[in-house]
């Protein structure tokens, strides 16, 4: 019962999609264009980097959220703030009153791992922007991170079942950016240089 409430708390904070607000508000369609996501790069894109920025600190602080409460509330059950925190992950992938449509999950899933372990989390971030901008594919950043956490994670605390639990979030992640990577094949993949340029927002 402890678990599915931390599932449920963890999923419905996820649920919460600040690109979602802003574009009602704007009358832009997200899906209409870019990657086609609810997600903070997609929002920079198409929006702006106000919009984009905002996005994406509320899309990890209801991760953070979710850990810190996970960890408030149940101190006795075993790895419930990763647990909490992948559902937020898939809460913000999959909210349920958007016909389970949402973003990529990447911005939520740095939010867990801060709340986790911030100096890894802040590691792996500087190095991620290190390779984004020699790059220039944000793709690529993610999946280095997602990749590595569950790996950190499962070997400094010599449980692999939290490595197991994060690889979920980790999996789907790297689903929902199947075609970043095919893009990136084809040519066509929108690099930071030319998102930072404005070349895909909305006029």
């Amino acid at each position: 019962m402890k678990y599915i409430l931390v599932i449920l708390m963890g999923y419905l904070l996820g649920c919460s999609h600040m690109a979602y607000y802003l574009a009602k508000l704007q009358n832009v369609d997200l899906r209409a264009g870019g990657s086609g996501n609810l997600g903070g790069s997609n929002v920079t894109m198409l929006m702006g980097w106000k919009a984009g920025i905002l996005t994406t600190i509320h899309d990890v602080a209801k991760a953070m959220i979710a850990v810190w409460l996970a960890r408030a509330l149940f101190p006795q059950v075993p790895h419930a703030e990763a647990v909490a925190g992948v559902a937020a992950v898939l809460g913000h992938i999959f909210p349920f009153y958007l016909k389970f449509k949402g973003g990529k999950g990447f911005a939520s899933y740095v939010g867990m791992i801060l709340m986790m372990n911030w100096k890894f989390a802040v590691a792996i971030i500087i190095l991620v922007v290190l390779v984004t901008v020699i790059m220039d594919y944000i793709v690529l950043g993610t999946t280095l991170t997602v990749v590595s956490s569950p790996i950190y994670f499962g070997l400094t605390s010599g449980s692999w079942l939290l490595a197991a639990i994060l690889c979920i979030a980790t999996a789907v992640i790297i689903y929902k950016h199947r075609m970043n990577y095919v893009r990136i094949w084809n040519g066509t993949e929108f690099g930071l240089r030319s998102t930072a340029r404005g070349e895909h927002r909305v006029k």
